[in-house]
């Protein structure tokens, strides 16, 4: 059956999140051959409607207000919740990110929907939608089919394929006027810790250390091979615990998600809790002294050895085929 799907696009700091392209991707899907309808949120971000279609949706939907300027459970749900009254779809993508996680669940209670959270896949078999997620911290994965009522998912970031972007697509962007109140705490203003680099939970590469890289200046070598790749650098708890590194760069059942094309642990034993975080990375390369350390057991390529004199190699002979590509 054809249905209306929206999707949520996420902003951040004035541009769109990837996540919002692969969720227009699972929404294509969701409806068969319906209507795809973007939802964009904020001040001032009516900018990036367009965009949103080139990457495959048909019309987008903007709510702006000078209370939705940054993100509050309160003020989107009021938001989200007046175009869905508006829209009335059948189906409702976001993505599997902080704010998806706290905003779905939300909604889904004010809906009575059911909700699937975290999918990887989804797709038409036997007449029905399935959705796949991962359950036991990564360790199966259960399927799921909605049988009645909104069709409502949160999608994990760099698992299912956006679609190529088409500069020539157009569509019209429409304004809804909501009348934001009652919010029971308002941001003022948003600290954030200096960053630089690809986003951690997008990244396609991700090079992570954990407690052998010893110290703070440990982490100096994974960070000059994360720039070659053009990849993030991530850490395990003990790496966090042991303040080496800010917390928000934990991967694991307590910090980040990761799903990277490639992953390479540096230093990092392979407690299940981090291996929850990222043992569904496409390919997975250890670097760990220990030849019995548990990372090996999740490993594609293993190399045995010290990662202060691995790592510098790896980033020379990847320097040498980015010369010669």
């Amino acid at each position: 059956m054809t249905r209306k799907v929206l999707v949520l696009g996420e902003v951040r700091d004035g541009a769109l999140r990837n996540v919002s392209f692969e969720a227009i991707g699972a929404a294509k899907t969701v409806a068969e051959g319906g209507e795809v309808v973007g939802v964009l949120i904020g001040e001032a971000v009516s900018a990036l409607g367009q965009e949103l279609i080139q990457y495959g949706a048909d019309r987008v939907v903007v709510v702006e207000n000078d209370k939705l300027s940054q993100y509050t459970s309160d003020g989107y749900s009021q938001a989200l919740l007046a175009v869905i009254d508006s829209e009335k779809p059948e189906g409702l993508v976001m993505g599997h990110t902080a704010l998806g996680k706290d905003l779905s669940p939300r909604l889904a209670g004010k809906l009575q929907s059911g909700l699937i959270s975290d999918a990887t896949t989804v797709e038409v078999a036997g007449g029905n939608l399935v959705f796949t997620r991962p359950i036991y911290s990564g360790k199966a994965f259960e399927k799921k089919i909605v049988t009645d009522g909104l069709v409502f998912a949160t999608v994990r970031p760099n698992n299912i394929e956006a679609l190529a972007k088409d500069d020539s697509r157009s569509g019209e962007v429409s304004s809804l006027s909501v009348d934001v109140k009652d919010l029971r705490a308002v941001i003022k203003e948003v600290v954030r810790k200096a960053s630089e680099g690809v986003d951690l939970s997008e990244a396609k590469v991700v090079i992570a250390g954990g407690r052998g890289v010893k110290s703070e200046d440990g982490f100096q070598p994974l960070k000059e091979l994360a720039d070659v790749l053009g990849g993030a650098v991530g850490a395990s708890r003990g790496a966090c615990d042991a303040e080496y590194c800010d917390y928000s760069l934990q991967i694991g059942q307590t910090g980040k998600v990761v799903t990277p094309d490639l992953y390479i642990a540096c230093g990092i034993s392979g407690a299940i809790q981090h291996l929850a975080g990222m043992s569904n990375s496409k390919v997975i390369v250890a670097i760990n002294k220990d030849p019995e350390a548990n990372i090996f057991k999740v490993a594609d390529y293993g190399i045995v050895g010290d990662l202060f004199e691995v790592v510098p190699m790896l980033t020379e002979e990847f320097k040498k085929l980015k010369v010669n590509a």
